[in-house]
């Protein structure tokens, strides 16, 4: 067993364990997790002559806090093996042990070889991490090779009814300038040619290309009469105009759909089969996108992009669709009478999807929201040369992505406005604008009052500097602060809560004499209270910066928008809540714990405002209309535990978006003033409520459309599954 545990800058790092015997070396990946001992077993060879470590596999800085290599008995390894794999892995999780063993030792005899070498690979594949590459190549061999055996979900697995889908027909257009080199231009064609499935047709528009490029690219497309080349003469907008007109209103077929994809996309070969089948089985589909991956020059693959489902305002933040886009004909006619807009400012595919896409927003009602779909199955593999030609060709630079928000906005009359938002360090997809696009979206005039509940007993260390750097530091000042007191009796709180209430007329104190219920005691209070905004606020949050609640509130005054939650620190400066993910240790648990704070997150997720099933009520904004519409907080079956997720399960439901904006900042010095679970009574009431969640929001806990299904649930870092 390897034990290491390591404070570090950067949080997705994987430690590497090296065994060296005379005639190979065996490496040992250990996936760090933060705040948490890291153990990973392994199987020593025989005739090792040196062990290293190398401690992190990223620049960063670290500090050793534990290491240490214990031997295992047989037996004990065997029972800590299986665990695990009940645990994490994804098809032994929730069984008996006795099973998993049993399934084992069949498989074992059935491919002839022995139990542990099996038992190993399993329990291996379910430290797959992101942070490295080679346990992505990993992931590709072993879990979505699987995937593609399986029959457990239709959605990511290879159709089996293609047969009947054979009539659709796909039209796609593959803009192409001169600043695409050859080899891009060439992989993308020929993965159509190389597709399983025939009926397609692929629309090259070239615009602007030299003779010579001319030449090449026409030959090409002469081989394969399924591909045509549309000429644009000039990077003008009526030539670009006249080649989409031909491109995109030129339909074949009454089932055609169309399409776009970006120069140096490769298809894996059975996409276009995938996209059939779920033409034909949904029949209300009007838009369809996948998860991708890139390319190197070696053509290994890296880097997976594992996308969330329809989430509008993260469209607004970051064009996290990609590199290829399908609709159906009736969807692409009611975007067709905008084309000439949309395609005026530029020849990139994605920056197209991304506006296109926009325009989609205000059509998918909550009816067709569902008709939008996200197939999440790595099938377009996009080569790493493609980023560096983005970034070049892009007509407006790093203003690009922000300046299609800024046109959307205008275009629709919103109250609002486009500005720079957080710059991303890392994340891959986003090479064409290395930073988040902000939505400021203006204040009502006048603005509301907001009534910010916070329940608390006794502990004046803990709520005296939280109401005091509220009353402080909050620059949106038309709030009152209602102080819940639930039988407080310490002398110096009580004189606290006094003092406070005289000396700031917007603090009131109401006393709340009844056993602790978090979701009774905020209940009280909203009906207490005078708002029309409502804030759920524990007695342990500071603000960070004083604009903190004035975003909060622009946000939940939005007609489509339901729960607003903060981004929050631990005082150590790492992430506490980013967001809950439904389906985190089987109910839900908060995105990218423990990241460092100026760390990106998963796709650039930690910069970016974006649409989550479920945020903490810890620091929760909501209109009182909304609140009262779900009949607010469980306090009969919830009194403690899970009763801000089930809120905001209710408010989706009602047809609200929740939304987490990481522009309010606010430390969190979590759970101190209730404390841990940890007598025989809290746990049986934590157990109940997770029974009562379970029982509730089971198919909802179980598919997360924030989230993507090959990510892990056993740990909040969005690692792989």
């Amino acid at each position: 067993m390897i034990e290491i545990d390591m404070d570090r800058s950067v949080t997705g790092a994987v430690a590497i364990l090296t065994l060296v015997t005379k005639y190979a070396s065996h490496e040992v990946e250990l996936p760090l997790r933060a705040g948490k001992v890291t153990r990973r077993m392994c199987w020593v060879p025989s005739g090792v002559r040196s062990i290293s470590l190398c401690p992190i596999n990223t620049v960063g800085n670290f500090r050793l806090k534990h290491f240490r290599l214990v031997w295992l008995t047989p037996r004990f390894a065997k029972d800590r093996l299986i665990q695990r794999l009940v645990t994490a892995h994804r098809h032994f999780r929730g069984q008996k042990h006795s099973d998993v063993s049993k399934i084992l030792k069949q498989e074992a005899r059935r491919g002839g070889e022995p139990w542990r070498c099996l038992a190993l690979r399993h329990y291996d594949s379910t430290f797959v991490s992101l942070s490295s590459k080679h346990n992505y190549r990993q992931w590709v061999d072993t879990i979505e090779s699987m995937m593609l055996k399986s029959s457990v979900s239709p959605s990511i697995t290879t159709p089996r009814n293609v047969g009947r889908a054979k009539d659709e027909v796909f039209s796609l257009v593959l803009p192409v300038t001169s600043f695409h080199i050859q080899d891009a231009i060439a992989s993308t064609l020929n993965s159509f040619v190389a597709q399983t499935y025939t009926q397609w047709r692929l629309y090259v528009l070239a615009v602007g290309l030299p003779p010579g490029q001319l030449q090449w690219l026409a030959s090409f497309c002469e081989q394969d009469d399924r591909i045509r080349l549309i000429h644009c003469g000039h990077k003008d907008h009526a030539s670009t105009l006249e080649g989409w007109s031909v491109a995109m209103r030129n339909t074949v077929a009454h089932n055609e759909w169309k399409g776009l994809i970006a120069v140096g996309g490769v298809l894996s070969p059975d996409a276009l089969s995938v996209f059939a089948e779920i033409v034909h089985s949904e029949s209300k589909a009007s838009m369809i996108y996948c998860d991708e991956d890139c390319l190197d020059e070696q053509g290994g693959r890296h880097s997976p992009n594992f996308k969330p489902g329809w989430n509008p305002d993260l469209l607004l933040s970051t064009p996290y669709l990609g590199h290829l886009a399908l609709w159906s004909s009736t969807c692409w006619e009611e975007v067709c009478n905008s084309l000439p807009s949309l395609v005026e400012f530029s020849h990139d595919a994605v920056e197209i999807i991304h506006t296109v896409s926009l325009e989609l927003m205000d059509l998918a009602d909550s009816d067709q929201l569902s008709s939008i779909i996200r197939v999440p199955r790595i099938l377009l593999h996009v080569r790493d040369d493609n980023h560096q030609l983005r970034g070049t060709e892009s007509q407006n630079g790093e203003y690009a992505h922000l300046n299609r928000v800024q046109r959307y906005l205008e275009r629709h009359s919103l109250a609002a406005t486009a500005v720079k938002g957080a710059a991303l360090d890392d994340a891959v997809s986003f090479k064409e604008a290395n930073r988040t696009v902000r939505v400021r979206w203006e204040l009502p005039d006048p603005a509301p009052l907001v009534s910010l509940l916070v329940p608390t007993r006794d502990g004046v260390e803990i709520l005296k500097p939280c109401v005091n750097a509220i009353l402080a530091h909050t620059t949106y000042r038309n709030f009152e602060l209602l102080i819940l007191d639930n039988q407080s009796s310490c002398p110096l709180t009580l004189e606290y809560m006094r003092e406070v209430s005289e000396r700031d007329s917007r603090v009131r104190v109401l006393p709340w004499n009844h056993p602790f219920n978090y979701s009774g005691i905020n209940n009280y209070g909203a009906r207490e209270s005078r708002g029309d905004i409502i804030g759920l606020v524990n007695n342990d949050i500071e603000p960070v910066n004083g604009e903190w609640l004035s975003e909060m509130v622009s946000q939940a005054c939005r007609n489509d928008i339901g729960c607003v939650g903060a981004k929050l620190y631990y005082p150590n400066e790492t992430i506490q809540h980013a967001g809950v993910i439904l389906g985190l240790g089987s109910i839900a648990g908060h995105a990218h714990r423990f990241f460092q704070r100026h760390e990106d997150g998963f796709q650039g997720r930690l910069k970016a405002t974006q649409n989550l099933s479920a945020v903490t009520a810890a620091c929760l904004l909501l209109r009182r209309s909304v609140f009262e519409e779900v009949n607010g907080l469980n306090e009969e079956h919830l009194a403690v535990a899970y009763n801000d997720v089930d809120l905001c399960l209710k408010v989706r439901e009602a047809g609200y978006r929740n939304l987490w904006t990481p522009y309010a900042e606010l430390y969190h010095h979590e759970s101190i003033s209730r404390g841990a679970d940890d007598t025989p009574k809290k746990r049986a009431r934590w157990l109940s409520e997770c029974e009562y969640m379970r029982a509730t929001w089971a198919e909802q806990l179980d598919n997360d459309p924030a989230y993507n299904p090959n990510l892990t649930l056993v740990h909040e870092d969005f690692s792989l599954r």
